[in-house]
């Protein structure tokens, strides 16, 4: 073979080998841009199209002063994207651990363990490995702004965080059944968290646009940005310094009788707006994991009790309202049986003889025959009727949902006992919240209110967005007579009254006790009580209502009676709301009196 042919043929592969290069770059090009070119820039949109979220910052509660009950700290979570870190970085990965208060060595294996995996997937070019390679691992859950800030400063690329709100609760337990709180998914669970939501949560905003190969942002490329919106803040009529009253005095009680469950509520009676309402048991909204379920139920509105001697104010009330009595009637309360159109009737037990009682009597020595008398006065279908105008067997329509309706029967359902047992407090159950309404109703002219939990709503700026107003229910008494009623109940802390000695002189404590026996297996038992002292104050011009109710107190050697259990902490507690709500006494007190006239002896 000749040298120019070999020459030639060599010339003819190489140009052979140059444009079958060329034809199939051609080919892939055509393929790339033409044939696949649709599939192959989603591919690319979604490798470098972002949605970045900006989270909305939930809104404020804060009670009728403005002290903040809940609200939103902000903070970042800290992550590494290990395809992105460098070597020459690692010699700042301990100013990073010790800013994140982390061991060294546990966060260096980390970050090069990821990092190795990273680059061994991207080195396997099979299909397989996209499945495996780690562009995401978390360094810590919650950080400071400020710590971040630091972090950032360090300039380690392939180091970055994200925002996110965390709830936090000042007060810890204050309140806690009624602010309720956001769990670890950032869902509302329970109290005003869940109910207000709507208007507490905001809405988050988001922006679109694309990341270069380092996962910065391209601003120049973003194609849509949504502000977020923040939630509003929302104003509860409670008052921090009554609430924390309350849970001190809870505290008490529980330290010296061990109930099942304990409920001290205070409204004022002329709006029906709750300035405080607490339970025991308690939890901590900041560790809210740790609580029993037991202890994050309110009570005030999710329990039903026996009214008890409490719910002689319905008789009392319904019968002078009715003008079938008045005030001076009398009625025998030693007869164990009498008879009504012909029929025998049972009543029940006293604990002491009674005699021949008045009206206003039978409402200060709380005689359980003479709210019966009172009741037959009415007969079945207008003594219910009452009931019902009192708000019991139905929903108070409490703001923050969760509550139950309690259990009243219609007359149908009656037996020949009932109407000489409900009176007194028997044959029906009621939550807390509706025995401390319905004395309500007494105090405010005899109109039964819906219980009001939240004061009004405001926008980011201040401004206020909803003013929530009382709202009636019904008038359930002629004011006449709730005035007349609330002298009887004032009898009750007088001499001869369930409630003696424990009026403050000069600001007329309208109450009444009550001690209901517990039904266990069916039965009332003799040793297992609920105590309760519900009443409001001044009686003349009623400023605040108030409801202590303790449930299967201990009482070493004793009777768990309202008076001995509830009417100290009634006490105690009106004496501090006084003096904090600088309420006004009636009238001069004997030592004002003495003084002006020349000084006590």
């Amino acid at each position: 073979m000749s040298k120019g042919f070999a020459s030639n043929l060599r010339m003819t592969l190489l140009a052979v080998g140059v444009l079958t290069c060329f034809t199939a770059v051609g080919a892939r090009l055509v393929f790339l841009h033409v044939i696949d070119r649709e599939e192959l820039l989603k591919f690319v949109e979604k490798a470098r199209r972002q949605i970045v979220v900006e989270h909305a910052r939930r809104g404020t509660l804060t009670d009728t002063k403005g002290n903040v009950l809940a609200t939103s700290r902000s903070y970042i979570v800290l992550g590494a994207d290990p395809e992105m870190l460098r070597d020459e970085d690692s010699a700042k990965w301990g100013d990073l651990a010790r800013l994140l208060g982390v061991n060294f060595l546990e966060l260096d294996r980390t970050l090069r363990r990821t990092k190795a995996a990273s680059q061994l997937a991207l080195a396997d070019q099979n299909e397989n490995s996209k499945e495996k390679r780690i562009r995401y691992v978390k360094l810590a859950d919650e950080i400071d702004e400020r710590v971040y800030d630091r972090i950032m400063d360090l300039r380690i690329r392939g180091i970055y965080g994200s925002r996110g709100y965390k709830r936090v609760y000042p007060g810890g337990q204050l309140a806690a059944h009624l602010l309720g709180y956001i769990n670890k998914e950032n869902t509302p669970v329970t109290g005003a968290e869940k109910h207000l939501d709507l208007y507490l949560k905001g809405q988050d905003g988001w922006i679109e646009s694309e990341k270069d190969g380092v996962r910065r942002e391209m601003a120049q490329f973003r194609t849509r940005e949504v502000q977020p919106i923040d939630g509003h803040d929302v104003v509860l009529t409670l008052d921090s310094v009554i609430q924390n009253i309350l849970e001190r005095e809870l505290d008490a009680i529980a330290m010296k009788f061990k109930p099942k469950f304990a409920t001290i509520i205070v409204s004022d009676p002329r709006t029906g707006a709750i300035l405080g309402m607490a339970n025991y048991p308690t939890y901590d909204l900041n560790n809210f994991s740790t609580a029993p379920i037991e202890n994050q139920r309110n009570n005030a509105i999710t329990d039903i009790i026996e009214p008890g001697s409490t719910f002689k104010i319905v008789a009392a009330g319904a019968a002078l309202n009715d003008g079938v009595v008045n005030r001076f009637s009398t009625f025998d309360c030693d007869n164990p049986v009498v008879f009504v159109n012909g029929k025998e009737r049972k009543l029940p037990k006293e604990d002491h003889a009674m005699g021949t009682l008045t009206v206003a009597e039978i409402v200060s020595k709380s005689s359980n025959r003479g709210a019966a008398h009172l009741a037959m006065k009415l007969g079945d279908q207008r003594y219910y009727d009452y009931v019902k105008a009192f708000g019991f067997g139905d929903s108070t329509r409490f703001q923050l949902g969760g509550e139950v309706r309690g259990l009243l029967d219609e007359p149908k359902r009656w037996d020949g006992l009932t109407i000489t047992r409900m009176p007194m407090g028997h044959a029906i159950a009621a939550t807390p919240l509706q025995i401390h309404m319905a004395m309500s109703a007494v105090a405010n002219g005899g109109v039964l209110l819906r219980p009001q939990i939240i004061k009004e709503i405001r926008g980011t700026d201040g401004a206020i967005v909803r003013v929530f107003a009382p709202e009636k229910r019904a008038q359930v008494l002629r004011p006449s007579v709730a005035a007349e009623l609330a002298q009887m109940l004032h009898g009750v802390t007088q001499e001869g009254g369930t409630g003696a000695g424990f009026d403050l002189e000069g600001f007329e404590i309208a109450a009444k006790t009550g001690t209901t026996q517990k039904i266990v297996d069916g039965k009332y038992v003799n040793n297992r009580h609920v105590a309760s002292f519900v009443g409001f104050f001044p009686a003349s011009r009623p400023e605040v209502v108030l409801t202590v109710i303790v449930d299967d107190a201990h009482v070493a050697g004793g009777t768990a009676y309202g008076r001995a259990v509830s009417a100290p902490a009634f006490k105690h507690v009106a004496e501090q709301l006084i003096q904090y709500l600088d309420i006004k006494p009636v009238r001069p007190s004997t030592q004002n009196l003495l003084a002006m006239s020349g000084g006590a002896r």
